[in-house]
């Protein structure tokens, strides 16, 4: 007889911890806690934010629509290449999926800075409380890409991704495969939830904090996933966007 979630198995993590949350929201109780067979009450939050996530979502799309339009008629016309971005992360119970974004770089650019940046990080040559910060100084983005970029607007096709079901509005940041290679093992818990478009860690101090304290955070995150907790992080994700753009 197996035991606990399909995650808790793959990765041989005990139960969830019981401290209290960063932000200070309440820790769960043992009984709310995620098993093998989820409690009604989990399942109806689950129902509820998929419904919030699949409205808003659609609403923004819509009401987006002439900016969306704009930037993929500006990205097509100022450099060759598509005008979205595709790349594979890991989402859910450490299943694959394409991520979408508007291109930012020239077509064909190499993301081995970003690969050289986590090897280092590895081998203790890069601190682990240092910043992470999009690239927008950097031969290989174009000038709207860095614009995007810094305003996070590259990341709005992703609203696709959440109605599809492969992310949430809100929740860990999507993770890539050879940043696996850094995590302790209960930062593997960030795999019980859908990555998000926003999360904990965005609203948190987003490129001020280091890789492994965005780590926490979302494992901070799966730990106590709420809708309330979710409302407040949409609510003062505008702010944060606006302040550090």
């Amino acid at each position: 007889m197996q035991i606990g979630t399909p995650l808790e198995r793959s990765t041989g993590m005990g139960p969830i911890s019981s401290t209290p949350a960063l932000d200070g929201s309440p820790a769960l109780e043992p009984a709310t806690r995620p098993t093998g067979t989820r409690p009604v009450a989990s399942a109806v939050r689950a129902t509820c934010k998929r419904l919030l996530d699949v409205s808003i979502a659609s609403l923004m799309l819509i009401a987006m629509s002439p900016l969306l339009l704009a930037i993929a008629v500006g990205v097509k016309c100022t450099s060759r290449g598509p005008v979205l971005f595709r790349q594979r992360r890991i989402g859910l119970d450490m299943e694959e999926f394409t991520l979408l974004k508007f291109r930012s770089m020239r077509a064909g650019a190499s993301t081995a800075p970003h690969q050289e940046f986590v090897a280092r990080l590895a081998a203790g040559g890069v601190p682990d409380d240092q910043p992470i910060k999009k690239l927008t100084l950097d031969s290989r983005v174009t000038r709207l890409g860095a614009f995007l970029r810094h305003t996070s607007l590259d990341e709005l096709p992703q609203l696709l991704n959440v109605i599809a079901g492969d992310m949430s509005l809100v929740g860990p940041r999507p993770a890539l495969g050879y940043e696996l290679a850094l995590y302790r093992p209960e930062h593997f818990e960030r795999f019980a939830v859908l990555p998000g478009m926003t999360g904990l860690w965005q609203v948190s101090g987003r490129c001020t904090l280091g890789f492994m304290e965005m780590l926490d955070l979302d494992v901070d995150y799966a730990r106590r996933a709420s809708l309330r907790r979710d409302l407040g992080i949409l609510m003062r994700t505008p702010a944060v966007l606006f302040t550090t753009a």
